[in-house]
């Protein structure tokens, strides 16, 4: 099934601009194609994330990976983690199959696919190359205050309010 539509608009340049910091990862290159294991058919395995140069004032971060390709008026949220530490810097690669795997006080919020877990990239067969959005937000505070049945949405709105900076990379994935 060929779906024939434009391409969406970056989601991050819907927000209000702020500083820029670096992300990087051992597992996926911006604007590249990710591996299959990143799949949903490969096990759904997070990537590993690193991060670095964020301003001196953050307090916590928010991690996320988002889909705005998928076939529905609202994107799909592949992945969101709150209440990382300020200290914490990296994701090891499979960090999103539990809450266990992340450090302190940081959790799952619930996917779109409904696990409180990452889910990997799953465009429907034949559409074209799907792009996917790694985040880190650099945040003013330790916690956003939300609990695990919290949507992407809300979470990323909560953000909004509190993103001092924010990393981006995008890796791509075609069924």
């Amino acid at each position: 099934m060929k779906l024939d539509r434009p391409l969406a608009q970056d989601p991050y340049e819907k927000l209000p601009a702020v500083p820029s910091f670096t992300l990087t990862s051992s597992d996926l290159t911006d604007g590249s194609p990710m591996d299959a294991q990143h799949s949903q058919r490969g096990g759904s395995v997070s990537p590993q994330l690193s991060w670095s140069g964020f301003p001196e004032e953050t307090r916590g971060f928010v991690v996320s990976c988002f889909d705005p390709d998928a076939p529905t008026p609202s994107g799909w949220w592949h992945w969101t983690v709150v209440d990382l530490g300020a200290d914490t810097t990296e994701l090891e690669q499979g960090a999103g199959q539990s809450d266990l795997m992340l450090p302190g006080a940081a959790f799952h919020l619930r996917n779109d696919g409904g696990e409180h877990a990452y889910t990997g990239a799953a465009p429907p067969p034949g559409d074209r190359a799907h792009r996917y959005y790694f985040a880190v937000h650099a945040l003013d505070t330790e916690t956003l205050e939300l609990d695990e049945d919290t949507t992407p949405t809300k979470a990323a709105i909560q953000t909004l309010f509190h993103t001092i900076a924010r990393a981006t990379l995008t890796a791509t994935f075609q069924a």
